[in-house]
């Protein structure tokens, strides 16, 4: 079960593409405990491990919170009855000694949202000023990377910086980042030419990959290594597939529940789904459910249907405007990932024999920090 708590939407960048409504709105304490039962009671009944995630805005500004309610989940009567994950996701531009010992201390996954080289960094994560954000981000990358065993960048890409992925992944590599994620930004204007393009750029990710392999040097890349273990599950399982409103929830400072934190920042009161005061509205949850619950027919009939994150509703909605419709873009970076991932899977399996698919079947899957945190 996954569970994001936007402990502010402050925030001391403006990033061209965010989506999330800036407001001088934090998590109050009370709320954070409202926050926290409600996380405990959806796990009990579900009895499945628990990923919580600190969010924003940007959650580094209120780090004192963020402790505080960690300290509300760890002493929480339910908390050793499950296993708990903590993240957190920040933009890079807040680091300190004492964040990276409260994140060893209580093993909360971090990570970094950064889009790549200073040419890319600069053009779309800026700071409230105009001011580029570059410098600062990667001297933090660098602090973060000698003080934390495993620091994670999100970069997201858009029509303008797609052919540059490449370039990102080594960019990263060079800062000795390993854990790569490789998020598109569904709301952009994604043109037929970009989708033509895809295969090509993504193939170039995958030389990284295997070379980096070849190596000893492994990374892992979101783009490849989640598609390379779908390829072995034959398939996502249930578990792994969308499930905003019964397994995924989203919390605003104010103590509002959203399906997913995709969804909560786009100024539309028409996706919250309840409070921790009131619960889930049911009747409503039953709407996204139905509006959710058919798959497109095109996708019915695709024999790449169950390798496809199709199932992704808030990505759906970002780029098609329905929970269940697949973009063109969308439709075309899958299909994409897909081959490309599999062409890298044979021929490192060819090349290495068992030790890659070893590598592949085991410490690959068990990665875990959410591709949604952008």
């Amino acid at each position: 079960m996954k569970f994001t708590l936007f402990v502010t939407q402050q925030c001391n960048l403006r990033c061209t593409y965010c989506y999330i409504d800036k407001h001088q709105e934090t998590m109050t304490v009370s709320v954070a405990k409202k926050v926290v039962d409600f996380i405990f009671k959806k796990s009990i009944i579900g009895q499945e491990e628990i990923n919580i995630g600190f969010f924003g805005g940007e959650p580094l500004l209120e780090f004192e919170l963020i402790k505080e309610i960690t300290s509300l989940i760890q002493n929480h009567p339910f908390y050793h009855n499950v296993k708990v994950n903590l993240s957190v996701v920040t933009n890079g531009t807040i680091f300190s000694d004492d964040i990276a010992e409260f994140i060893n201390e209580n093993d909360v996954s971090f990570g970094i949202s950064c889009d790549g080289p200073p040419m890319i960094q600069d053009q779309f994560r800026v700071l409230v000023s105009g001011n580029k954000t570059s410098d600062i981000v990667e001297k933090n990358i660098r602090r973060a990377k000698k003080a934390l065993p495993n620091v994670m960048v999100n970069a997201v890409y858009k029509p303008e910086t797609l052919k540059y992925l490449p370039e990102t992944v080594a960019y990263f590599s060079s800062l000795g980042i390993k854990q790569i994620y490789l998020n598109p930004d569904f709301s952009a204007a994604w043109t037929k030419a970009d989708a033509e393009a895809l295969p090509g750029v993504y193939d170039q990710v995958g030389q990284l990959y295997s070379k980096y392999y070849r190596q000893d040097n492994s990374h892992f890349i979101s783009l490849i290594d989640s598609k390379i273990t779908v390829i072995l599950r034959n398939g996502y399982g249930e578990s792994e597939r969308c499930r905003m409103g019964d397994a995924e929830f989203a919390f605003t400072p104010k103590g509002n529940i959203y399906p997913c934190e995709r969804l909560v920042g786009n100024g539309q009161n028409d996706h919250c789904i309840g409070s921790v005061f009131e619960g889930v509205d049911q009747v409503h949850m039953s709407c996204h459910k139905a509006a959710d619950g058919e798959m497109n027919t095109a996708c019915m009939s695709c024999g790449l249907k169950d390798y496809c994150m199709n199932w992704c509703g808030c990505s759906n909605y970002m780029a098609s405007g329905y929970y269940n419709r697949v973009s063109p873009f969308m439709c075309a970076s899958e299909k994409a990932a897909i081959q490309t991932s599999f062409n890298v899977f044979q021929t490192l399996e060819r090349e290495l024999g068992p030790t890659f698919y070893e590598h592949a079947a085991g410490k690959l899957m068990t990665n875990s920090l959410s591709e949604h945190y952008n």
